[in-house]
């Protein structure tokens, strides 16, 4: 096992920048998840570790050592693709022990980390079938005991749960996070998918354009994103952005409606009036409010309720404005498309963007043992 550090990596290709100046350290046995939309560079980075792009400026190491270098086959990483890559004409067994009999492994090793990873990932009775008799969730365990039968330092997975369906994704992810926790191999993770991010890493990186937008565990991210971008990718559905500007210790959102300024607020950010901001809402934090309340309260005609059981999910426009907002009630609520509805806002909770930038310039402090 080591740990993989990324000094200043820069990968062209002609003209285009895929990636730019990508520093972060992952330490040895910790599992870091790459995330963001597509095109924003996540693959070419776990590419460019594995050795399969050269690396245009800065350093990286894999432990102590300098691979810019070091061409793939020589780096020990594993690296799982998103179709499995598997070979059509070997069984179960000889896909397995594929990389151990090109680094000319002795065959009674072979024959037992075989059978030791065949058990580990539930797959030994499968052991003499082809890929094209397996169904996707067991092509995919072939493919990780594959990389895991040859005990590299590094683990690589690009996209892994991509082509499962959702039941067997979720428990995939419940699998290969138990699977980490025996074997504690430094993993780095590829996924466009925010929940793997959230459930599976000790640490996220969150890239856009080719850049490093914020480092973190799941919780710091979630709870203090570093601007909006990073604010609204993570959560589903994403956190509600409005514009609003500052009068009176107030926020106005429309002519007719508005939400007051905390005190911390107040302190932090000290606005001036007709001062403009984003102001970034979950739908978590939102809420159908009692006929008693009367601050921090939305006036919202429904759209669209989608129910999901325990709770449903609904899209309404505040009234007097476009402004979309998604919020939640509870499973036994029952609205339809026209409601009206007035809404709580817990302002305790809220964010502030600022409008240019996107920079997060309020968010909630977090206790330092949730991090």
């Amino acid at each position: 096992m080591a740990q993989v550090i990324l000094e200043g990596i820069t990968r062209r290709f002609e003209k285009v920048t895929a990636i730019e100046n990508i520093t972060f350290k992952v330490p040895d046995g910790e599992f870091w998840v790459l995330v963001g939309p597509s095109g924003c560079g996540k693959s070419t980075i776990l590419r460019t570790i594995a050795g399969l792009e050269n690396v245009s400026e800065g350093n990286l190491y894999l432990g102590e050592t300098l691979v810019n270098k070091i061409p793939a086959r020589q780096r020990d990483v594993a690296m799982v693709f998103q179709n499995y890559a598997l070979y059509p004409h070997m069984t179960v067994a000889e896909n397995l022990a594929f990389g151990l009999k090109m680094r000319k492994t002795d065959k009674k090793v072979i024959a037992q980390r075989v059978e030791t990873v065949a058990r580990s990932l539930n797959i030994e009775h499968l052991l003499h079938r082809k890929p094209k008799q397996l169904s996707g969730g067991q092509q995919q365990r072939v493919a990780l005991g594959r990389a895991i039968a040859r005990q590299p330092k590094v683990f690589l997975l690009d996209e892994p749960l991509s082509n499962l369906d959702a039941q067997l994704r979720n428990e995939t992810r419940a699998e290969l996070k138990q699977l980490h926790g025996r074997l504690g191999i430094t993993t780095i993770y590829v996924t466009h998918d925010q929940v793997e991010a959230m459930t599976l890493a000790d640490k996220i990186v969150i890239l856009n354009g080719g850049k490093i937008q914020q480092i973190g565990t799941p919780q710091e991210i979630y709870a203090q994103p570093a601007n909006r971008m990073v604010a609204t990718f993570l959560g589903s559905p994403p956190m509600n952005i409005l514009p609003v500007k500052y009068n009176n210790g107030n926020f106005i959102l429309t002519e007719k409606q508005y939400l007051p300024v905390n005190s911390q607020i107040q302190k932090q950010l000290n606005p001036q009036p007709g001062q403009e901001f984003d102001l970034g809402i979950r739908p978590e934090i939102m809420m159908l409010a009692t006929a008693e309340e009367r601050e921090g309260l939305l006036t919202v005609k429904v759209e669209i309720v989608e129910p999901l059981g325990h709770q449903t999910l609904v899209r309404g426009c505040l009234t007097g404005s476009n402004f979309i907002v998604n919020f939640y009630t509870p499973g036994y609520w029952r609205g339809y498309p026209g409601d009206v509805l007035k809404i709580k806002v817990d302002l305790a909770q809220l964010f502030v963007f600022d409008v240019s930038s996107g920079v997060t310039i309020f968010y909630r402090e977090i206790s330092s043992d949730l991090c």
